[in-house]
């Protein structure tokens, strides 16, 4: 599992967002474009690419992108 690989997945799921924002230390929180409907894509993201199931408390929880790829990565 790579966590650059992650990331670009991760950004992905941002519509607005430009892709050179994102890297293993953004809080993603923070991210103007952010919401619970991103966090669901997220999760089944996490689950389509990785077959690793998370839940909402993982996703909100985890402050950087990299955190939720260590859990992500403990559970495959």
């Amino acid at each position: 599992m790579d966590l650059q690989e992650f990331v670009a997945h991760f950004a992905e799921q941002f519509e607005e967002t430009d892709a050179s924002v994102f890297t293993p230390q953004t809080k993603y929180h923070e991210l103007e474009e952010w919401s619970s409907l991103i966090g669901l894509s997220i999760i089944a993201m996490v689950d389509e690419e990785y077959d690793v199931a998370i839940k909402g408390n993982d996703v909100k929880s985890s402050v950087t992108i990299e955190d939720l790829f260590n859990i992500v990565k403990e559970r495959a």
